[in-house]
Order: C-alpha cells, then structure tokens, then sequence
C-alpha cells in the first residue's frame, strides 16, 4: 500500500517535542504510517526493512495499536510490530546532518532508513537519535521503516501498569507496545548542540551550564547564552569553546537578582522560568548553530523533617496520576490533553503530581514548567529480579535521569515502587543492595533533588519516608499519625501495608515522612461497569464526604509533611479517582479544591504565604489599571 511523504518545512506544530532544546525547523513525522502485525516473528529473516508488500495495515502514530486513537485496536498478543513511511529531504538540506528523533518506542526498537540500520534502542520511556546522513539516496524520497518489539511475558521487562494477561485485570491497563511518543525529523549543522544542563545556584543567583557539542570540530568556537525573563534580558554572555564540552556558572545581574528574588524564583505559585537562546559561532561570528531553551531559580530539599522549596518548609499536595487516557493509553490524545492535565490537577487544590509507574512525555513537564506543578519523577518498574532486569532497570533509569535533570518541575526521584521488581527485598541481600545502588547512583548524577530508593515500605536508603496507607477512614489516620508517638508506632508495630517498614537496621534520622499512597476509593458502579478501589461508597455525596474525612485528618497531623492521593483520573477498571475517565469530574471541583488547599498543622504558613502572594498580585493589577486609567485621561 501507499504511504504519505513528509517535505521539510518550518513545523507548524505550536510546541516542540523536545522542549529544553529546541530548534525553528523540524518536520513532524506523526500521522498514519503503514503497519504490519509480525506474530510469527518472519521480519528480520524476510528483510521486511527492504520490502513494501508485507504493510497490509496503516496506523496513526504516536498512537499505540492497541488503542483505539491508532484507528487499529488490536488489543490481543503481538509482540512484534513493523512501521514504513517515506520522507523527502530536499538537496539543500543535506548541506548539514539529517536526524532522526524518536520520542519513546516501547520497548525495544530498531530503525532502518533506506535498508540500512541506522539505531537499535532499549527502553519503552526513553528517546533515541538516529542520524540519517550517510544512508540518504539520490532524489528526495527516503524510506524509513522501524521494527518495535515487545514481549507481553517478559516481566523482566520494566512495563510499569501494562498489563502480561490479555485482558486487563485488578491494577494493571492494556499494554502500549511501538511508537507512542513523537517522531520528528530534524536538520542540523555538522557541528551542532547535542545536549545542555541547567543547574540553578539559588544562593548566589547563577545558573550552571553545561554545554556538549556532537563532536570536537577541531576550530576556535564561541558560545554565545543569552538568558532573559518576561522579556527582560538577565545576561549576556560569550565563552570561548575548544572541545566538545564547555562549563560554566552565568551569573545574573545581581543588583536585579538581589532586588526581584521572589520575581526569579520558580514556584507553583509563581513559575517563573528564564528564557535562553543558545548560539554557536565560529571566530569570524558566523552563526553555526542555535538553540532554544529555558530554565529556572529553584532549589528543593530536606530539613528538620519537612520538604524544602527555595529553603523554605513546603508542604506537599500531590495526587497520584496514571496518565493513561481510555483512546489512546500511554500515549496523550494531543498536545492540548497535556496541558489540560496540568490545569485539571491545579484545579483541584493539588501543587503537585506523582506520575505513576511511567516517564511522562517531556511536553507534559513543559506544561508542569510553564505553569507550575511540582512533579515526582518515577520509574515504571519490572516485576522479577534478575540479572537482566537489574540491566535494562539501571540503563533506562538513567536516561530519564539525563533526559528530565532540567526541568525544573521535578522535585523528587522515585526509581522503585512498593518493591516492584525486588519482590524479596526483605530476605535477599542483593535486592536490598539494588535499591541501595539505584539510590546512590541517582544521587551522584543529581545531587540537587531528593531521592527515595523504594516508596511505600521496606525502606533501604532514602531522603523521604513514603508511607502507603489505605486506611478507609480518617479516624483510623488520626490513630496512626496523630503525634509523633503514634508514627513511631505505626511505622514499626503497625505496618498500615503489612509489611516491615525499616528494612537492613535502617532507622529514621529526620526524613520527612509524607503518605504517599491513601484514599483511592470509589463509588459504586452500575451494574455493567467494570471495577476496582480500595473503598467503595454508595453515592459522591457519601464520596466527597470520605474525602474530607481522609484529607482532614491528614492535613491536622503535625507529622506528616505532605500526601499524595490516590488518584486523580478513573483509569480502565480502576474506578477510584476524583475524575473520571473523560476527565468529567465526579465532585464538585470546587469543593475538592477547598478540602485539598486547606492550611496544614505540619507546615502552616505555605497556604498563607500562597494567600498573601494572590493579594499582593490582585493589588498590584488594580495599581496598574488605575495608572491605564489615569494615562487615559490624561490623553
């Protein structure tokens, strides 16, 4: 069958796909894309890289073919997908290099361009490059064809909430298997920007930059960073490059920094990011290359046993999100759900968002960036320990790791959850020194964020205590953390998860303890719905009411320094959150926003402070209305 052709062209598309580096020209690759099914496991023996015939099926990526967004719905076992399209690069681009981007393909990929292998990757979440320039062919048309490979049965695998059985069941959704982040096709100077990290100095107003180019280029090179906010410029600077590497510390106008502080810092209440333009010249200033990006002042951490937001106590409101979405799963339905995800979290009172058992596309974070959402980072996990999964768990985490540093959103590292994949983690020596290492290895690449080695229970190593606890009503919650008598309690006698707390001797030494799991209750469904919670009431009326019983007694206890719900979307069977599948609510949002934004006894002045910043902006508007006015008629 026919396929459609891509022409490299300015994209219209209004939000990059990689928005911490950006560049004016990309060419979106997403839309329908022949297809074929490969259960017999024939393509690489058949060489279907070289072949048209066998792409009897076309598909709408980045949709998964599971999903109904993809126009397939092919939800069965088929473990081996194939993708072909054709794209044409003009002669004129081929003066530099051809890249080709794959946001994430789940989970192990291979590309093919022209029948030539140009990339193999592992790892559903995370992206990969391919460089297509010494494969391209005479004439404009290049034929791209991508092989995804992904083994319902191999739990081995990190998969996160995607299901092995065939039909989804208790906690687990349909699986996402090839493509479901953006593909895009980029052109870029033989010497070009590969990567940048941001890394704020809150203290002395800087921010770090770390610079890498693709190559050395073997010439005098300059970089120019020009960093400004709202259109104000904050710096200017040229740096001498000899490499392939640059660092360096760019330090803000002080006296603005000194005067604006809480205008710089970024914060749900106030995102404040710093705009960057980034550009590449030789020595006779002729313009290589040059990028976008962005940054921001914020610093989070631990102390005296709260979260810290720009060294000040933070309480956190997170609510548990599975971003999973009924059309089209793992991957978004648009750009524009992404966003709405952000504003729907806020709406509801919550300051942040703990992506659950997934890497959120980097346009989700954006949007986290842009308008301020506090997120907790987390790795979809496997479901066996073995050598293998200690591998390819180790591999992927770290590219999250170097793909989100920047953004300033994430406030929190969560590499495992509830001992998923270290099933054994009490009585195995080696499960518990994995956890240990994912947590030490994840501090010594970012040093600036807390870390929990395993959320939950069976605590190893870690900068936050997260507590799962499903008690069904608050005055059990007021029982178990009402004071701190009764935290030590819980923690070592009660164990509200059934299982031990502290593993390995470990004892608290001043982390914060924070509920990271609670709530996820239901109302009862109809009789052809399909079902699963951790309570159930009868109506919203009774639901709201729980809510509030929960969420009160958490937010009276003076010892837990913040809470993530469970959770925040309906998701398949899984009928326990605020909203529902659609993202139609279930509650009065404005109810749930008065019960969730409510002042907390552990750390009180974070809602008063929030408070006294919406006065201060109200006021300020109304200062700049009557100065409009009054230059109104004075005209």
């Amino acid at each position: 069958m026919s396929e459609p052709t891509s022409q490299m062209t300015l994209s219209g598309t209004p939000l990059h796909p990689r928005p911490q580096l950006t560049r004016e020209r990309w060419d979106d690759l997403c839309g329908v894309w022949a297809f074929a099914h490969d259960d017999g496991d024939r393509g690489l023996e058949e060489r279907w890289f070289e072949r048209e015939d066998v792409f009897d099926q076309s598909i709408t990526v980045p949709f998964p073919p599971e999903s109904q967004a993809s126009g397939l719905r092919a939800t069965g076992y088929h473990p081996v997908v194939w993708y072909r399209r054709t794209v044409e690069v003009s002669p004129q681009d081929r003066t530099g290099r051809v890249l080709l981007h794959f946001g994430a393909v789940d989970y192990r990929a291979q590309v093919w361009v022209n029948g030539r292998l140009v990339a193999e990757h592992e790892g559903g979440h995370t992206p990969f490059t391919a460089d297509l320039t010494p494969v391209l062919v005479e004439g404009e048309t290049q034929v791209i064809v991508v092989r995804a490979e992904d083994d319902p049965h191999d739990l081995a695998q990190p998969r996160g909430k995607q299901d092995w059985e065939e039909v989804p069941h208790a906690i687990w959704y349909h699986r996402t298997t090839g493509i479901w982040q953006p593909v895009w096709l980029e052109i870029v100077p033989r010497t070009f920007i590969q990567t940048l990290r941001w890394t704020p100095d809150v203290d002395r107003g800087r921010l770090g930059l770390v610079l890498r180019l693709n190559k050395a280029s073997g010439q005098a090179l300059r970089v120019r960073v020009r960093l400004s906010i709202r259109g104000t410029r904050l710096a200017d600077d040229t740096y001498a490059l000899e490499g392939q590497e640059i660092r360096r510390e760019v330090e803000l106008d002080p006296v603005r920094y000194r005067a604006g502080r809480k205008d710089l810092l970024w914060g749900p209440r106030r995102p404040n990011l710093i705009d960057a333009r980034i550009t590449l010249l030789d020595d006779d200033d002729n313009v290589l290359d040059e990028v976008g990006s962005y940054a921001a002042l914020r610093s989070v951490g631990v102390r005296d046993g709260r979260f810290q937001l720009n060294g000040s106590p933070y309480y956190l409101r997170l609510v548990l999100a599975q971003n999973y979405w009924p059309e089209s799963h793992l991957a978004a339905p648009s750009e524009e759900a992404l966003r709405r995800e952000v504003e729907l979290v806020k709406s509801l009172g919550f300051n942040g968002v703990r992506i659950h058992q997934k890497v959120e596309d980097p346009r989700f974070l954006y949007w986290c960036d842009r308008l301020g959402l506090l997120v907790w980072g987390e790795m979809a996990n496997a479901y066996v320990f073995t050598p293998e999964t200690q591998r390819r768990l180790t591999r992927e985490w770290l590219e999250v790791l170097e793909r989100d540093y920047n953004h300033p959103c994430i406030v929190t590292w969560v590499p495992v959850n509830e001992s998923w994949g270290v099933p054994d983690l009490e009585g195995d020596p080696a499960q518990r020194a994995f956890v240990r290492g994912l947590y030490e290895l994840t501090k010594a690449l970012d040093p600036t964020r807390p870390a929990i080695g395993n959320d939950g229970w069976e605590v190893v190593e870690g900068d936050i205590l997260g507590v799962h606890d499903y008690a069904l009503d608050g005055e059990t919650l007021r029982e178990r953390y009402g004071s701190p008598e009764a935290l030590e309690h819980t923690l070592k006698t009660v164990q509200p998860s059934r299982r031990n707390f502290y593993l390995a001797g470990h004892h608290r030494k001043g982390e914060p303890v924070m509920l990271t799991e609670f709530g996820g209750l239901s109302h009862a469904p109809g009789e052809a719905e399909r079902w699963w919670g951790y309570g159930t009431l009868p109506d919203t009326d009774a639901l709201l009411a729980r809510y509030e019983d929960l969420l009160s007694a958490v937010l009276d206890s003076p010892v837990i320094a913040g809470f993530c719900y469970t959770q925040l979307t309906d998701t398949e069977q899984e009928t326990n959150g605020l909203l529902r599948e659609d993202r139609t609510p279930k509650l009065d949002p404005e109810r749930v926003r008065k019960v969730t934004s409510r002042v907390s006894r552990a750390v009180q002045h974070d809602v008063l402070q929030e408070i006294h910043a919406l006065a201060d902006e109200r006021r300020l508007a109304q200062l700049r209305a009557q100065d409009q006015e009054e230059a109104v008629a004075e005209d």
